[in-house]
């Protein structure tokens, strides 16, 4: 039984830092295990221009300790309006690593979000030209469709006409939920990704419903079927360069979400590598995590690959029930329970 492994250092194509205060209390946690990260712009307001994106990524860097060797990538956030001039100039720039599309009211702070993909039609022929990649929260927002099937019915209905009308557009589906999305990105061409959390590969939907509801194992897309989970799980550990590491890590203080119409999200950056490796254990697959971790990602993005180092070894620790600095407390993923790895810079 293996009892340790070294891999290059992992980046994360999808967390939430917020800002303010929390962003204070969680940054690091991502900088710890991570090099680099795509940063979610739907703060409030949401990050749409060039001076808007370079001032987050000041704030996330000023909330790090001295010396932290972590780069932000910052993302653009599209609305029905988006200035395809400013985003040109923000890619060339440096400052935009993507835009990010959210149907309008699809997640947290996601109301400023896209009515209407045919209103993005200069953008997204910009994008394509220049070679920015779009990440798309992939559900459809219609109230007469089920929430359990808004990410397959969003494939029908959006991503397979996007796909078919922009070719060459480097697209990347965020923290995919279903069959169908694997499908659908596996039976595409080089040119579309997918990001996969830990948290889709452990839990299905009756994690929501256990004795009760459960507001700590509520995120958006939900997290469906069991055939679905286990259908996400063997896309990661297969090996497929269009899989990478996104943890979609959301935190929300303990009253945002125990309350009577709580926020969708789930905190997972404190354990994020212990909780993907354990996956990659139980699935006999330790020897793909490097690639799935620290490789699929830069190559996909046109980045390159980190230079240091990481070691992850069989160790058992438990996760506090609560993560608490000043006022804010956060219940992390796994919360309880016993992680069977631990993790450190090598």
């Amino acid at each position: 039984m293996t009892s340790q492994i070294m891999i290059r250092r992992p980046d994360d194509w999808h967390v939430h830092l917020r800002d303010g205060d929390m962003l204070n209390m969680v940054a690091n946690f991502t900088a710890r295990q991570f090099a680099r990260a795509i940063v979610m712009p739907n703060l409030t307001p949401p990050v749409v221009t060039v001076a808007a994106a370079a001032a987050y990524r000041d704030r996330i860097m000023a909330a790090l300790p001295q010396g932290a060797d972590f780069t932000p990538l910052m993302v653009c956030y599209l609305t029905d309006g988006a200035d395809t001039e400013e985003i040109a100039r923000g890619y060339e720039q440096g400052v935009f690593a993507a835009c990010k599309l959210y149907p309008a009211h699809a997640t947290t702070n996601s109301a400023h979000g896209v009515t209407d993909i045919r209103k993005l039609t200069t953008v997204l022929e910009t994008m394509q030209r220049i070679g920015m990649p779009l990440l798309i929260h992939g559900e459809v927002t219609d109230r007469d469709v089920d929430i359990f099937d808004r990410e397959a019915v969003f494939i029908e209905r959006t991503l397979a006409p996007l796909v078919r009308d922009y070719p060459a557009l480097k697209i990347v589906l965020e923290h995919i939920t279903t069959a169908e999305a694997v499908d659908f990105v596996k039976a595409s061409g080089p040119q579309i990704g997918a990001t996969i959390t830990p948290q889709h590969m452990i839990i299905n939907r009756n994690a929501i419903f256990d004795g009760g509801i459960r507001p700590h194992a509520y995120c958006l897309p939900v997290a469906k079927r069991e055939q679905h989970r286990l259908a996400v799980r063997k896309a990661a550990v297969s090996g497929s360069p269009k899989f990478f590491l996104g943890t979609d890590s959301a935190p929300h203080a303990i009253g945002r979400k125990e309350n009577s119409c709580g926020c969708a999200g789930i905190f997972n950056a404190p354990y994020a590598m212990e909780s993907y490796t354990q996956v990659f254990d139980e699935e006999g697959a330790l020897d793909r995590l490097e690639a799935f971790a620290s490789e699929n990602g830069p190559n996909f993005y046109g980045l390159p690959l980190n230079e240091g180092k990481v070691t992850l070894t069989r160790q058992d620790v438990v996760v506090p029930d609560v993560i608490t600095e000043g006022d804010i407390s956060v219940v992390p993923f796994h919360a309880g329970e016993t992680v069977r790895w631990t993790f450190a810079d090598a």
